[in-house]
């Protein structure tokens, strides 16, 4: 049986951890060290545990038993991390996400499972807020969508210019949150973020 293209064993990954450690300086062969291959490469699997997830399939399952409710739906504060796709270098921060249902819901636990579907590969911030606003429109077909994210780039407070305390905010509006000026407030004033201000 032939192999993915793309596949890798997990010895490869660790010998590519032990030629890292080499080239940084270092002996991976040192005590310290030694179990550090197969610790990095089990992180690897768990950080990037996004690709063998389909964000779609979290959204198959609505409701639309829901008494006409037709109001903003917004889930704040949803944590996740990420991985700069440039400097393979962490991106930590909050997605905030909202819609305008138009006769199904989604369980709310699965708006976060499609955050983290995303964060959870290399990225760049701006891709991954269009990916969930698109996911959500999608799935839901909904009258509009919102997503705004905020996050913080270890590739660039740990290197280069070094400038800490910098958060970075991506917004995608789809639909009604797009063009209703009302309704994009709306959705700002619910996760208190001031874009634009």
């Amino acid at each position: 049986m032939s192999k993915h293209p793309h596949e890798v064993t997990r010895e490869q990954a660790e010998e590519a951890v032990r030629t890292l450690l080499r080239w940084a300086g270092d002996d991976p062969a040192r005590e310290g060290l030694l179990e550090t291959p197969k610790r990095v490469v089990k992180a690897y699997r768990d950080w990037f545990s996004g690709y063998a997830l389909d964000p779609d399939d979290y959204l198959r399952r609505t409701f639309e038993e829901v008494e006409g409710y037709d109001e903003m739906i917004v889930l704040r504060d949803i944590e996740f991390e990420s991985h700069c796709e440039h400097h393979m270098a962490p991106i930590v921060g909050k997605a905030h996400v909202g819609y305008l249902p138009d006769g199904k819901v989604v369980g709310i636990s699965k708006l976060a499972r499609v955050v983290d579907a995303y964060a959870r590969r290399f990225q760049v911030q701006e891709k991954m807020t269009a990916q969930i606003a698109d996911c959500i429109q999608r799935a839901l077909s909904p009258r509009g969508v919102g997503v705004v994210i905020e996050a913080t780039h270890e590739c660039m407070t740990t290197r280069g210019v070094h400038k800490r305390g910098v958060s970075m905010i991506t917004s995608r509006m789809l639909g009604s949150f797009r063009d209703d000026a009302r309704t994009r407030a709306e959705f700002l004033a619910f996760i208190d973020v001031g874009l634009g201000r």
